[in-house]
């Protein structure tokens, strides 16, 4: 019976006779045999084959394995002699099933930056960074259901195609029909409407979580923004819980014990992927996850953040006033150099927030709040909605918001409005953190950036 490399190597039973299958690693040979490094991406781990000359397809095929090729391997495990692996295949059979010619084949046993493996998308999970990539992703998008499963909240598949624009900043991918002259025609012919790309399934979701209580959608979203920066992705992914009956700091505990949950995870369960990167990309950084889940989030307001950046006397690239949004430099500085450690801050200026969020008594600011953590700066922001529906008019057509457009938006507050909130994690930024990866375009499967769309 085949199986897997990290079944066999966390509970090895020697004298077994098993199957494998996989991508050669590693090719050397001595003395009347090979020693055959064979990975199936299912642990960093590779497993070694030992292929003995008197197997009938050694010379003609055995000899000649290289990087890339993939074989299927039936064998025993035995006790392994070397240094670094308690235990070995000897092959009774290796059959290759594909070749991979090793004048052309681009991964070769030597290191190849981040900017070279993301032309080669379609080959880089294979590489051991990528691939513990995926499999820390994996394990963090688990989580997130199982996170909000066990707490009762129900899923929600939001729409990827909407006519309704949750930030209000123009940013949405058109829909469009190849017949069509232009992007208002498209939408019309086809939706009867202007519809684009979502950026959030938020506005959906708050329609559940009025007849639901406490749900949660986590699915692809889309901004059509010109930035070329290692933070930002035109296509990417979030998750986003609405709760009924809950207010902002209800909104926060929940997003702060999310994050504890999910960093826990794979601090358990990831431990072999998560030291190649505190190793190679970037040290110390099982200490800083750690720290995370044993210290409570530090918390502060706008105007305490914004007055703590003036008095630091620190050379900005972006000035610090009161109703400017904090930018990447500032968040990192609050959470790096002043907190050390997650930072929540709470109560920004309406005018820098969307009009769906709450209106504090002080008609200045919003009931809005953000997570930074250090190293990527915001990697949640969330609020409690506005649920008085005269409130949210006068938002809406201060922001300059078509209402015709929103009646079902505003059906919610006609009908039996409740307080409620919730936020949005944007899942590359969270998979980034845990990983240490510099550029969010390492984190998610194909990046899809301004220009560039491999595959």
């Amino acid at each position: 019976m085949r199986k897997r490399i990290a079944t066999i190597l966390a509970a090895p039973q020697r004298g077994e006779q098993l199957q494998i299958a996989g991508w050669v690693r590693t090719r050397r040979d001595a003395s009347g045999f090979s020693f055959i490094e064979v990975g199936d991406g299912s642990c960093l781990a590779n497993i070694q084959v030992i292929a003995d000359q008197t197997l009938t397809n050694y010379g003609d095929e055995i000899k000649k394995l290289s990087a890339g090729c993939s074989v299927l391997v039936t064998g025993t495990l035995q006790e392994s002699p070397a240094k670094g692996q308690a235990v070995e295949l000897l092959a009774s059979e290796v059959r290759v099933l594909g070749w991979a010619d090793p004048e052309t084949y681009p991964l070769q046993k030597k290191h190849h930056s981040f900017e070279f493996l993301r032309n080669i998308s379609h080959l880089r999970p294979r590489t051991n960074a990528l691939g513990a990539v995926a499999r820390v992703r994996s394990r963090l998008s688990y989580g997130v259901h199982s996170f909000f499963q066990e707490r009762g909240f129900i899923q929600v598949h939001t729409p990827i195609i909407t006519t309704s624009d949750c930030e209000g900043a123009g940013e949405m991918f058109q829909v469009t029909t190849p017949s069509a002259v232009s992007a208002a025609e498209a939408a019309a012919e086809f939706f009867g409407r202007p519809a684009g790309l979502t950026v959030s399934g938020q506005l959906q979701a708050e329609v559940y979580a009025q007849a639901l209580g406490n749900v949660y959608t986590f699915g692809p979203t889309f901004r059509a923004e010109n930035s070329n920066t290692s933070r930002h992705l035109a296509e990417f992914w979030m998750v986003e819980p609405e709760m009924a009956f809950c207010d902002l700091e209800c909104n926060r505990q929940v997003a702060e014990e999310m994050l504890k949950y999910l960093i826990r995870l794979v601090l358990a369960e990831c431990s072999e992927d998560l030291a190649l990167f505190d190793h190679f990309i970037a040290k110390g950084l099982l200490a800083r996850l750690q720290q995370v889940v044993d210290h409570d989030f530090a918390h502060i307001t706008y105007s305490e953040a914004v007055e703590q950046l003036l008095q630091s006397k620190h050379s900005f690239s972006y000035p610090v006033q009161w109703g400017g949004d904090l930018q990447s430099e500032h968040e990192r500085y609050l959470t790096e150099t002043i907190y050390h450690r997650p930072l929540i801050v709470t109560d920004y200026p309406a005018a820098i927030k969307p009009f769906y969020m709450r209106v504090s008594d002080d008609c200045r600011t919003v009931a809005a709040m953000d997570i930074l953590v250090p190293g990527i700066g915001e990697i949640i922001g969330g609020s409690q909605r506005e649920e008085r529906y005269d409130v949210l008019v006068a938002r809406m057509q201060q922001a300059g918001i078509e209402l015709s457009g929103y009646e079902w938006y505003l059906d919610l507050r006609r009908y039996g409005s409740v307080p409620h909130s919730g936020f949005g994690l944007g899942f590359e930024r969270l998979v980034q953190f845990v990983t240490g990866m510099a550029n969010i375009r390492e984190v998610i499967p194909f990046p899809r950036t301004p220009g560039f769309a491999p595959c």
